[in-house]
């Protein structure tokens, strides 16, 4: 089963900042995609809740050097 979510990501600056994050957290077992966008400092996570958890892929961002939290539609 996969599940996504969306996280607002603070500290990024241009495009090279996203494709980061999407490399990073595509390197956790049990994610199938991330893209983030720059611009709107948003990322997409599709992942399978039984192999990764929510708090893996923020703990990746972290260690990636930005900040993630789970973003609210109207931002």
């Amino acid at each position: 089963m996969t599940v996504s979510i969306e996280l607002a990501i603070d500290g990024m600056h241009c495009a090279s900042c996203g494709l980061l994050i999407d490399d990073t957290v595509e390197e956790l077992d049990g994610v199938e995609e991330c893209v983030t966008d720059s611009r709107r400092r948003r990322s997409r996570i599709a992942f399978d809740p039984s192999r990764v958890t929510a708090e893996d892929i923020a703990a990746a961002i972290s260690d990636a050097g930005y900040t993630s939290r789970p973003a609210i539609s109207d931002e």
